[in-house]
């Protein structure tokens, strides 16, 4: 079974305690993982001793001007001569002691080049954040290529590194993930995989738990991001709006909380999703936006140093 060389390549960046629980689980995988690779930002928050939790991790620390979304985790790929790299941030924890398995598992099948986990909502997830990651992350595993397209659109793209296994082989084939992306180098990777013939799998019973109660600020912010990284990619997004998917799961919540009698959610999900469709929207048009409002719009500020 343990044919393949698999590492576990994690970007972090002020670690907590719970990281180091992420680490015993790794340590206790029913699949054994060769290397533990961590590209910290900021070694002032790294905890030396978290070394000693198993052997073989490996960690190089950076600044936080030299974070980006796609950048360090080419440097984490780079770094790693794995058969089968799989990415995790670092509070995705996993739900069981078989989440690499059922990861590798999937690449038996000769077109799948990209797995990524289901994400069950954490204890303290709120009713329509949970609700969004039963939407995004079914009990169902799913096979995507390019013949989904017509039907699923930009879903078709769809690949966490939250937590997700990658081809190695295949990767470097394709040029992996883009030097600079501000957000969704995921996706933008997934997208060239499915463009290329390849298979992208939804691994079900892979599970991580990972959830946010993010605010409307947030939620605008995080959207944000999202659209510039899909303007700043036409050649993946151009043709696949996420309007249409993002308008179905506001249908769809709507009706589950209206379900569980407490229509009171309604005006919740509404200012969500506005703030949702308004960050979504700056951010596909961020060309024409001044400096000041780019910066106040973007989660990711370091992004756009050297831009203007």
């Amino acid at each position: 079974m343990n044919s393949y060389k698999v590492d576990v390549l994690i970007p972090t960046y002020k670690p907590n305690k719970d990281f180091a629980k992420l680490l015993r689980q790794l340590a206790q995988q029913s699949y054994r993982i060769r290397n533990i690779i961590i590209v910290n930002t900021g070694e002032k928050y790294w905890n030396p001793e978290w070394e000693n939790i198993r052997e073989r991790i490996y960690v190089t620390h950076i600044t936080t001007e030299e974070f980006d979304h796609g950048g360090t985790r080419r440097l984490l790929a780079e770094s790693s001569d794995a058969d089968i790299m799989v990415f995790m941030t670092q509070d995705a924890m996993p739900a069981d002691h078989e989440l690499i398995e059922e990861l590798v598992e999937c690449f038996s099948m000769p077109r799948i080049k990209a797995v990524y986990a289901r994400q069950l909502p954490k204890d303290d997830c709120k009713i329509l954040e949970r609700y969004t990651r039963a939407y995004n992350y079914p009990s169902e595993p799913d096979i995507k290529d390019k013949e989904d397209l017509p039907n699923l659109g930009i879903k078709t793209f769809f690949c966490s590194n939250v937590c997700a296994a990658y081809d190695k082989k295949t990767y470097k084939k394709l040029g992996g993930f883009v030097e600079k992306a501000i957000f969704n180098e995921d996706m933008i990777y997934g997208g060239r995989l499915i463009q290329s013939g390849y298979a992208i799998a939804y691994a079900a019973d892979a599970m991580v738990y990972h959830s946010h109660n993010y605010s409307c600020i947030e939620q605008f912010k995080r959207n944000f991001d999202l659209g510039v990284s899909q303007a700043d990619h036409p050649e993946i997004f151009s043709g696949y709006p996420s309007e249409g998917e993002g308008i179905r799961l506001v249908k769809k919540t709507a009706l589950h909380v209206i379900h569980i009698h407490k229509p009171w959610l309604l005006f919740k999900l509404a200012a969500t999703s506005g703030a949702k469709y308004m960050g979504y929207f700056f951010g596909r048009h961020y060309r024409v936006l001044p400096k000041g409002l780019r910066l106040r719009f973007t989660m990711n500020k370091n992004y756009w140093k050297g831009e203007f």
